[in-house]
């Protein structure tokens, strides 16, 4: 990843430097090695796309804080706290071309068309919700977003990793629901813990998602609960743009059962995800891919 910049100019190497000094989980990579390794791909292939997928994944977190003015991610200064907006962009378009480059590398065309079309769907989903989502209580909406956000990415994941190894197309079709049945229950999770989470390790204002107009799973299971509640009520007609209200409202999801209903959905996800693991033989990274899809329901930031 960092060698993507050796050729480019210095601000952008140093842009660079300072988003992977930033770290992260690095879970969709690890997820595109071990299920790779399983199925016998080759390594070279794997750690390549594993390259391509996070700077993908980094380049849409560049743009995404441009476009929410967030200043912080995982403890640091975001890009755009630290440059001008155009700068920022000009830099989340040079991580996208430099992850299209990579995934060219794998010299696997389907690879190629896979990731593409990826983007299309998590830029596609961005537009959606920028427009028409928010203070929108639905439910298909909802699945529909979080898929192009976060699961679509995932999926490509699993499914490319598969893809460059000898399996057959059954196994690429289980190996493609596994990510997305994770990718799924990832982004319920973060969506939980917008709510419960602690403010300093999550590295956003809790609630900061229906104070941006975005009704997750928690506050869906609450209105259904209290379709009555003024709160609820004002969401369709703007009210997510008064803070008093909707930190009323956060207080009130927080202290009812809905985040644990939210938590139940996102373990189905991930009972659905091991079901794709049953008929692989024991080996360490089958033990490892179902050690990953556990700990995303049971991690606390």
């Amino acid at each position: 990843m960092r060698a993507q910049s050796d050729e480019s100019h210095p601000d952008l190497r140093a842009a660079l430097e300072h988003l992977l000094a930033a770290g992260g989980k690095r879970i969709r990579p690890t997820l595109g090695l071990l299920v790779g390794t399983i199925f016998g791909a080759p390594l070279e292939k794997l750690i390549t796309l594993g390259a391509a997928v996070e700077l993908l994944h980094t380049a849409t977190l560049v743009h995404d804080d441009l476009i929410d003015g967030a200043l912080l991610r995982r403890g640091m200064p975001t890009l755009n706290a630290r440059w001008s907006p155009p700068a920022t962009v000009l830099t989340g378009d040079f991580l996208f071309a430099r992850a299209a480059k990579l995934a060219a590398e794998t010299d696997h065309l389907p690879l190629m068309k896979l990731f593409s079309e990826t983007l299309a769907v998590i830029v596609n989903g961005e537009l959606t919700q920028m427009f028409t989502s928010r203070g929108l209580i639905s439910r298909d909406n909802y699945i529909n977003r979080i898929y192009a956000k976060t699961a679509s990415l995932f999926e490509m994941t699993s499914r490319a990793a598969t893809m460059v190894s000898p399996a057959n197309e059954a196994t690429v079709e289980s190996m493609r629901n596994f990510g997305y049945q994770i990718g799924m229950a990832f982004q319920i999770v973060d969506d939980i813990l917008d709510f419960t989470g602690n403010q300093a390790s999550v590295g956003k204002p809790l609630g900061s998602d229906l104070l941006n107009g975005l009704v997750t799973l928690p506050a869906i299971y609450y209105a259904e609960a209290n379709p009555d509640d003024p709160d609820i009520l004002s969401l369709p007609t703007g009210g997510w743009t008064n803070q008093e209200h909707m930190a009323r409202l956060v207080e009130k999801i927080r202290e009812s059962s809905c985040t644990h209903k939210a938590m139940l959905e996102a373990e189905r996800h991930v009972d659905e995800a091991l079901a794709c693991l049953e008929s692989i033989d024991t080996c360490v990274e089958r033990d490892a891919l179902e050690n990953l899809a556990r700990y995303i329901v049971d991690r606390k930031v």
